[in-house]
């Protein structure tokens, strides 16, 4: 081994929801509802997997459920481009595509 350590990769809470990255407060929290139903550990007596996925749920609703946390997230969030599909990729990071212009690029610049 080299001895460099890899952090472990942050939890995409939309994915965990299974919602789009744009998707409406309802709709994360149909989903959250939904997940949690399915999942809760009284549902599974004794299963430690039912138990971390719950509480991952609960984690990703906490953040993506209030605007200054899911915010933070978007911004700060996880990007290892390997982990998305194009689609996915190109949803998640629209805002920021199409606002290049906001990241200091001029757009009649040619590359």
């Amino acid at each position: 081994m080299d001895g460099a350590s890899k952090e472990p990769l942050r939890k995409d809470y939309y994915k965990v929801l299974e919602v789009d990255y744009d998707a409406s407060d309802d709709t994360i929290k149909l989903s959250y509802r939904r997940l949690a139903l399915m999942w809760h550990p009284d549902k599974h007596k004794g299963n430690s997997n039912a138990t971390t996925k719950f509480q991952e749920i609960n984690d990703a609703y906490k953040v993506l459920s209030d605007p200054t946390k899911r915010l933070e997230y978007d911004v700060s969030g996880c990007y290892e481009i390997d982990q998305y599909t194009l689609r996915e990729y190109l949803t998640k990071f629209k805002g920021m595509i199409l606002t290049c212009n906001g990241l200091g690029i001029d757009h009649s610049s040619k590359w």
